[in-house]
């Protein structure tokens, strides 16, 4: 596990170290999904694959039979900004 330091300015932003930017091919303008877990912040990259979209399709419990074209496109090109 990689860990560092870093402090948060006075606007409440913290930069993300180098190493990690690089590891997960952040760049500028890139998406990134912040979640707390109790006194834990995790910050993830968006899930864009197909594979991915349906699986978090599934998670929310919906039939994929009822999964409208138009609506997993739109969510292809919101991801995507297509």
């Amino acid at each position: 596990m990689f860990e560092e330091e870093m402090s948060v300015g006075p606007n409440g932003q913290v930069v993300i170290p180098v190493t990690l930017r690089k590891a997960l091919k952040i760049t500028p303008g890139s998406k990134v999904i912040f979640k707390l877990d109790g006194d834990r912040i995790i910050m993830e990259k968006p899930k864009t694959d197909s594979a991915n979209i349906f699986r978090e399709i599934a998670k929310n419990g919906r039939n994929v039979n009822e999964i409208k074209y138009d609506e997993y496109t739109g969510e292809i090109f919101k991801r995507n900004k297509l």
